[in-house]
């Protein structure tokens, strides 16, 4: 990388900071915008340049999201996840490249894992009326709608984000 240790901090929080959006974005409307995977994808791809990650490495990382939006397209389509978590766990696929992609869909389901339990345990709860007057809480309570599973997406990709080529890269590792 090119001696800039000024780009350093804002490169390796653009990551983080989306990931972070898209999953409160989730937990508070239930839907993760287009414009959030599509952030994802350019930033990895301007990251991984300035950081001096080779074209071919960004195009095999390219290749990793896409296979994973092909799978996760599939589930969709079966109506099993959301079109946001599909695309989101393709994005963060882009960033995890192969080497961690196998940590990151083992991270994302021990994560979807527990939020469903402790959704599914909240659902049983009667709300107090100070949360009855929050629309996205009783929204989150209600048994009929999904879970925000974009915020185990978040978690996983988060937790195993240090580890990635472009974080290594990016601190001149």
């Amino acid at each position: 990388m090119p001696d800039a240790p000024m780009f350093d901090a804002p490169m390796l929080l653009v990551f983080p900071s989306l990931m972070a959006y898209a999953a409160f974005s989730d937990l508070f409307t239930m839907t993760i915008s287009n414009w959030i995977s599509i952030l994802l994808v350019i930033a990895f791809v301007g990251v991984g340049l300035l950081a001096g990650m080779p074209v071919s490495t960004i195009g095999l990382h390219l290749a990793c999201g896409f296979g994973v939006l092909v799978l996760t397209f599939s589930l969709f389509c079966f109506g099993w996840i959301g079109g946001g978590d599909a695309k989101l766990a393709a994005t963060t696929a882009v960033w995890m490249g192969v080497e961690h992609l196998a940590e990151y869909g083992m991270g994302s389901a021990l994560a979807g894992g527990a939020l469903t339990l402790a959704l599914l345990q909240f659902r049983r709860w009667p709300m107090p009326g100070w949360a009855r007057a929050r629309l996205w809480i009783m929204r989150l309570h209600d048994k009929d709608v999904g879970v925000p599973y974009g915020i185990a997406l978040a978690a996983a990709g988060l937790a195993l984000y240090p580890e990635t080529g472009v974080f290594v890269r990016v601190l001149g590792g």
